[in-house]
């Protein structure tokens, strides 16, 4: 029972929502919707339950003086000062300016930082590829050149001419990619949490 519990109710929630996309019905929107608040209420426990250990987990090793104190330090202090300025008395939040600006000035810069570094990295999975004398990475790179070359910042009817290109480019041959890795990505997270709650191994199929 506690095997197939789990199982059982995960793919009833699913069907009542993907059926409420297909099927009009009041009755079936009340349930789906409160289906669906049940599961931002749960997420919302699992983000809170995974800060928490976050926090002890770094505090811990604080405690411990750990080989990594300086950056458990640092993740201790940024929640404190992300958590006094959403929650002094009289704060409005998300909406405080305080924390508009940690996250303007502090956050945002850093993540815009983390996203630069993946330009480095893909120069040299590029320089490798090109070493191995990969196809998919020379497909790779002609793709890439092309999309460049129809987001030019030019004027003129040339530039009208590649915008208009470069708009249905990305609207429909990169775009059905996306939503097929997407439907793909999709799939094979159903089936994965599938046979992780239904406790099946390579010896069951």
């Amino acid at each position: 029972m506690q095997r197939w519990l789990p199982a059982t109710t995960l793919v009833v929630v699913g069907l009542i929502l993907v059926v409420n996309f297909v099927v009009i019905n009041p009755t079936l929107a009340t349930v789906a919707a409160g289906a669906q608040e049940l599961i931002v209420l749960l997420a919302a426990a699992a983000a809170l339950t995974g800060a928490i250990a976050l926090v002890l987990r770094h505090w811990h090793a604080v405690v411990a003086r750990g080989p990594d104190r300086v950056g458990s330090w640092a993740v201790l202090v940024g929640v404190a000062i992300m958590l006094v300025a959403g929650l002094y008395p009289g704060s409005p939040g998300v909406t405080s300016p305080a924390v508009r600006w940690l996250v303007a000035a502090l956050l945002g810069p850093l993540v815009a930082s983390i996203f630069a570094l993946l330009f480095v990295f893909l120069l040299r999975a590029v320089g490798r590829g090109m070493a191995l004398r990969s196809r998919d990475t020379t497909l790779m790179l002609a793709a890439a050149a092309v999309v460049v070359v129809l987001l030019l910042p030019l004027r003129g009817a040339l530039g009208d001419w590649l915008a208009a290109a470069g708009t249905w480019s990305l609207a429909v041959p990169i775009g059905a990619v996306f939503r097929g890795l997407l439907i793909g990505i999709a799939i094979a997270t159903a089936v994965y949490a599938a046979r992780l709650l239904l406790s099946l191994g390579p010896r069951d199929e």
